[in-house]
């Protein structure tokens, strides 16, 4: 990774990222200035670290009362990604385009335990992944190194990094009590070949993948998006099977399955900054969300092959899967059924959590306080 610049704000110099930093990018440029507003693509060149300014845990920005949601919390602790994947949403959502990482990892945990604190029944899972990949600066920041080792301590949450890097090597030796678990964004080697460029090839996150649950890691998957092509069928049976072969079932927390979606206007940005793509060409609708997506028909069919293949390898292991920005009729069509709602998508994490993973030492989750619970 390249970087033009690193911009350190002057308020957060001394913290241990930021020295972190400055040794590991000992020849690049360092600045005290935040850097202006240019464009997505020249923005991942240049590094920022950040204090954190206002509140950084919230629910996914992905929940909608049309669809049923997992209400995950995400930590908006880094901003933009080195990676050009294609479809990324970020292309078409950043102000500030310039790679960011907040610093002062001790003001976030505070949040963190606020949040948690505040509702000791429930059982937060929560990650870095939304507005970035949580582990593509790793080996110069050491951010995630920081969080681990601060959620080892914390007791009713999980920290979810997930990553479509093979990024792990400065987290294998840590302490994490069970309280990280590592998640991988994965697709055929020919998806990520023409549609995630600069991330690790499948090879290397599975490589990735067996070195974190040889350390002690659970591990979570993640097909989505699921892209629709010509040889689809047979390239995601054999991307199951490759994972399978590679990792043990009973280290798997969950699977989230969802197809290819962008906003009506992201259209055109992804045609004009990857015009060799292809993936804007097939038939789409726009749903409730006001998202564009591939018509019900095709996703079902993905959706249930995918499932198919999952279970022929997990049959006798419980596995939490679900979908990803779909409504309830989706979820019939799918598993048959449906959780009642956000909050009882929630609770069935929980319960999953608890039977399936005893080592976490978790309470047993009440349904009713869950189903109080407002998701908002």
């Amino acid at each position: 990774m390249n970087f033009e610049s690193v911009n350190i704000e002057e308020s957060i110099s001394d913290t241990s990222i930021a020295r972190k930093v400055i040794k590991s990018l000992k020849n690049v440029e360092i600045k005290n200035n935040i850097l202006k507003k240019t464009h997505h693509t020249r923005g991942k060149n240049h590094l920022t670290l950040t204090s954190k300014r206002g509140s950084v845990m919230d629910l996914c920005a992905s929940i909608n009362k049309e669809y049923i949601c997992c209400a995950a919390h995400v930590l908006h602790t880094v901003s933009n990604c080195p990676y050009s994947c294609t479809y990324c949403f970020l292309q078409n959502y950043l102000n500030n385009n310039s790679l960011s990482v907040i610093a002062d990892t001790k003001s976030i945990i505070k949040e963190v335990k606020d949040k948690i604190n505040s509702q000791p029944w429930r059982f937060f899972r929560t990650g870095t992944w939304e507005l970035g990949d949580s582990l593509a600066t790793e080996p110069y920041t050491q951010q995630a190194k920081e969080l681990i080792t601060a959620f080892s301590r914390l007791p009713n949450v999980l920290l979810d990094l997930r990553t479509k890097s093979s990024l792990v090597d400065t987290l294998l030796k840590l302490s994490h009590n069970n309280r990280t678990v590592l998640s991988w964004s994965l697709n055929p080697q020919i998806v990520i070949s023409k549609e995630e460029k600069k991330t690790a090839s499948l090879q290397n996150r599975l490589n990735a993948i067996t070195k974190a649950f040889k350390a002690g890691y659970l591990i979570s998957l993640h097909f989505d998006p699921v892209i629709y092509y010509s040889n689809w069928e047979t390239d995601y049976a054999h991307l199951i099977k490759q994972i399978f072969e590679t990792v043990p079932v009973e280290k798997i927390t969950w699977i989230s399955i969802g197809s290819l979606r962008f906003n009506p206007e992201m259209k055109k940005k992804i045609e004009s900054n990857y015009p060799e793509s292809k993936i804007t060409t097939e038939e789409m609708v726009i749903g409730n969300d006001n998202k564009m997506r591939y018509i019900k028909p095709v996703r079902i069919k993905m959706y249930k092959q995918l499932i198919k293949n999952i279970k022929k390898y997990s049959a006798n292991e419980k596995i939490m899967i679900h979908l990803c920005m779909e409504r309830w009729d989706m979820w019939d069509k799918i598993f048959g059924s449906h959780p009642k709602s956000t909050a009882h998508l929630d609770y069935q994490f929980a319960e999953s959590l608890y039977n399936r993973f005893p080592i976490l030492r978790l309470e047993k989750p009440d349904l009713k306080k869950y189903l109080q619970n407002k998701y908002s």
